[in-house]
């Protein structure tokens, strides 16, 4: 069993010692000086760490067992969309995550047609190095991903999370080969952004949580910081500004945005779908133009979320007016706009992406939207909702989606799980975690280990890889993760199943 997780596409075992762990190593890497090879510095940094911690060392003069790193954009095995960058997320651009390895008794051998390949590929190796005692096993790895968009949104809105904490989810998702984080900025409870526009957003709304905790919210610095920080591990950033329900917060700041004009008192509590913004008010066309805009200047990657769930009091035309015009906006900023799955009504400007989440509810918007060319991110909570508790006892979480335990995380097949969907539409899947109940990192680590790993299998492996293996073959490449888990101190959930390292 190798401690591979997510699974690979393709792998092979061979006979021999493996690659020897102790003693002088010869690392030869592509140039990571530059634009394009950034990605792999931090995954580099990572493997020395590993290979430093097993005993070797490297530096060695050649004719030592060398690990070699490169790229080779042109072998013809590789069919690539030229000019694609890895941020788009898109069919086209996880092309470009694909790779090779090979491990023999004297060399490593890492191959990839772009630089996010060979951070995925470095990724691999960390885990075989990780999982290994004296040697890496001798094997051959041919891998891409299943999917183009495989990612996490995480709620800072209704519990704070600061910089430290969420560069900390990118390391974790990037460790398994999740490549997109989208942040949920803004919710009734608080608003997380400082945007220079509009600045009572923060001023009056980044003070307030769940529970009347003291809140908090990212500066600018903080936003670019987690945005390099992100790149760096080949991770796009998401940002999501939910309208037109869930807006308490910006009510509370701009009082104009209201019927009456007047800014309602903040607001503390769990519940959902009581707030709106209308295009009935003058001001709120302006607010779009400024918040959405200035997000797009400072956010470059190619997506911005424009939320579109649980505006229950609205009526249907005022809805579909408001998505309308966020798409204008957004389109405006050259940005691709994403929304949850009531947004599939509206209309939405071409490439506009569609997020499924509410299990059980009527798909017909998800479904037109598709019919329509729009790709669709498979989230539905009754699988990769990580916020929902793991079993009926359990102190954390929520469980209106039902109790979603470490095999129904992973125990799904996302081509067929919404009747009438073509799944050449399906862009991606991406866990959720909301935090109503989570007011701590603890909480928070607790609630994504061990199912984010578990989802980042579903999301990158074949269908027919996790089908050969089975549940029961997850369970022991699980296990092999926890130390490494405890050396970052990220608290998780030992579930009874998995016979932890």
């Amino acid at each position: 069993m190798l401690p591979l997780v997510p699974a690979p596409a393709h792998l092979e075992e061979h006979d021999g010692p493996g690659f020897p762990l102790a003693g002088p190593l010869r690392l030869v890497t592509p140039d990571a000086g530059t634009t394009d090879a950034d990605p792999v510095a931090a995954p580099l940094a990572d493997l020395a760490d590993s290979l430093a911690a097993a005993g070797a060392a490297l530096g060695a003069s050649a004719g030592a067992p060398e690990i070699i790193v490169e790229l080779d954009p042109d072998d013809p095995q590789w069919v690539l969309a030229r000019d694609v960058p890895p941020a788009s997320l898109t069919h086209d651009a996880a092309a470009l995550e694909a790779y090779r390895l090979t491990v023999g008794a004297d060399r490593v051998h890492l191959l990839a047609p772009a630089p996010v390949g060979l951070a995925r590929g470095l990724t691999t190796l960390v885990h075989l190095v990780r999982g290994s005692a004296d040697a890496i096993p001798a094997v051959a790895i041919s891998d891409a991903p299943r999917y183009a968009w495989r990612g996490l949104s995480i709620d800072i809105a209704r519990h704070f999370f600061p910089l430290s904490v969420l560069k900390e989810v990118v390391d974790l998702a990037a460790g398994y080969k999740l490549n997109a984080l989208h942040v949920h900025l803004t919710d009734d409870q608080g608003w997380r952004l400082e945007l220079t526009r509009r600045p009572l957003l923060t001023e009056r709304s980044g003070g307030t949580e769940v529970g009347g905790g003291e809140g908090g919210y990212l500066s600018q610095a903080d936003w670019a910081e987690l945005v390099a920080h992100a790149a760096s591990r080949a991770v796009t950033v998401v940002p999501e500004i939910d309208l037109p329900g869930h807006t308490h917060a910006a009510l509370h700041a701009y009082g104009q945005l209201t019927p009456t004009g007047e800014a309602p008192p903040p607001y503390t509590g769990t519940d959902v779908g009581f707030s709106q913004i209308t295009l009935n008010e003058p001001a709120t066309k302006p607010f779009l133009d400024d918040v959405l805009g200035e997000l797009a200047d400072l956010t470059p990657g190619p997506y911005l979320h424009g939320g579109g769930d649980e505006a229950h009091v609205m009526t249907r035309q005022d809805y579909l007016d408001v998505v309308a015009e966020l798409g204008r906006v957004v389109a405006g900023t050259g940005k691709v706009l994403v929304v949850w799955q009531e947004g599939g009504a509206a209309d939405l400007p071409p490439g506009s992406l569609v997020q499924l989440w509410a299990s059980g509810t009527d798909l017909t918007p998800v479904l037109d939207a598709a019919e329509r060319g729009h790709d669709v991110i498979m989230s539905p909570g009754n699988h990769i909702y990580l916020d929902m508790k793991y079993t009926p006892e359990f102190p954390l979480g929520l469980d209106w989606a039902g109790h979603v335990d470490l095999e129904r995380s992973w125990s799904w097949d996302p081509d067929t799980y919404a009747d009438g969907l073509d799944p050449a539409r399906i862009r991606g899947i991406e866990a959720a975690v909301w935090t109503e109940t989570l007011a701590t990192r603890d909480d928070l680590f607790t609630m994504l280990l061990p199912r984010l790993a578990a989802v980042a299998e579903v999301a990158w492996s074949p269908q027919s890889v996790r089908d050969a293996s089975g549940f029961a073959g997850l369970v022991p490449r699980l296990a092999v993760q926890a130390p490494t888990w405890r050396a970052h101190d990220w608290a998780f959930h030992p579930v009874p199943e998995v016979p932890w390292l």
